[in-house]
């Protein structure tokens, strides 16, 4: 028997899971601060999530783990580049930039996948499209201010940023088609399975010292220190499996649109967690181009006429799986 169909807790749950990524994005910025690289905190937390899901597939319903062998080309793209390799840059753009200006940055995706599916497709597209696009770059010329001698941001970390964005519009759009015979969930878990063993290949773990997680760590509050293995555990837990687990269940009760239009508001509460925990201070024009680029975004993912019927986002955004 299904159950029953409530919106309200949909949008809970949706507004929920952007609240655990945008802590998660302060907490990998203190892990990143502690001497964590981007290559091992992406490699920890893949492998921690991909463990994890397959650990409760595995004692729940063993029978949807089960993998054609004609998948794994798919399975493999999307969990290198929707998964490890997004991930990987969206912490190289927030150890150079702000947590929340990272994040503006990067779910512009809706937009570049509204012009690839109008490009290379074929498909129709609303006229909004149009506005989106421009409400979206000027936005970020706002944010990145580029009056200010060729712009106040750190230029790696925009591009990091960026290409994290088409990364993330690869995994929707691989996601769209993985969709078709598997479900979200199992889908999500062999892609976190794939970018683990991209990254064991990547960055081995034999090269790595695990008694550095032992150490006690600043976490910008007062005085107090916790040991580094606490924050991973917090990154693989409580900003990958747990917001995960609810944006799924969120599509449960509504429309996908309409749950990445909610899940828009990540930068901002990102924003604000990153300026109350880290002290990171947004000026007025970067605040009015985030708002900016975040309509042009909430245009993009209405402009599709006609989307395939298993086309359900899938979490880490809008992030996030990247936050």
């Amino acid at each position: 028997m299904s159950s029953a169909v409530r919106p309200g807790l949909g949008y809970a749950f949706t507004l929920a899971s952007a609240g655990f990524f945008a802590v998660n994005g302060t907490v990998s910025t203190l892990a990143l601060e502690a001497g964590i690289p981007p290559t091992r905190l992406t490699a920890l937390r893949c492998t921690g999530a991909a463990v994890l899901l397959v650990a409760f597939l595995a004692t729940t319903s063993p029978r949807r783990l089960r993998v054609r062998a004609r998948e794994l080309p798919l399975l493999a793209v999307f969990g290198v580049v929707g998964v490890a390799l997004t991930q990987f840059l969206y912490y190289v753009a927030i150890g150079r930039l702000p947590v929340g200006i990272a994040l503006v940055f990067e779910m512009t995706a809706p937009v570049w996948i509204a012009l690839y599916v109008w490009l290379v497709r074929r498909e129709a597209v609303r006229g909004r499209l149009w506005f989106a696009l421009l409400l979206s770059l000027g936005g970020l010329v706002l944010v990145a201010q580029v009056w200010q001698g060729g712009g106040s941001l750190d230029g790696i970390g925009v591009a990091a940023a960026l290409a994290a964005a088409l990364c993330l519009a690869t995994y929707y759009l691989l996601g769209e088609r993985g969709t078709v015979g598997r479900d979200p969930v199992t889908l999500t878990c062999w892609s976190f399975v794939a970018a683990a063993l991209f990254w064991a290949v990547a960055a081995p773990w034999w090269a790595f010292d695990a008694a550095v997680l032992g150490e006690q760590v600043p976490v910008s509050v007062g005085d107090v220190r916790l040991p580094l293995w606490l924050l991973i555990g917090w990154i693989v837990v409580l900003g990958a499996v747990v917001p995960f687990w609810l944006s799924i269940s969120a599509l449960r009760h509504l429309p996908p649109t309409t749950a990445g239009l909610v899940a828009t508001v990540e930068p901002v509460f990102a924003s604000v967690v990153a300026w109350l925990w880290l002290e990171q201070v947004l000026t007025g024009w970067q605040v009015a181009g985030g708002l900016v680029v975040l309509t042009g975004i909430a245009l993009a993912q209405t402009a599709r006429t006609a989307r395939p019927a298993s086309a359900a986002p899938l979490p880490e955004t809008p992030a996030p799986l990247s936050t």
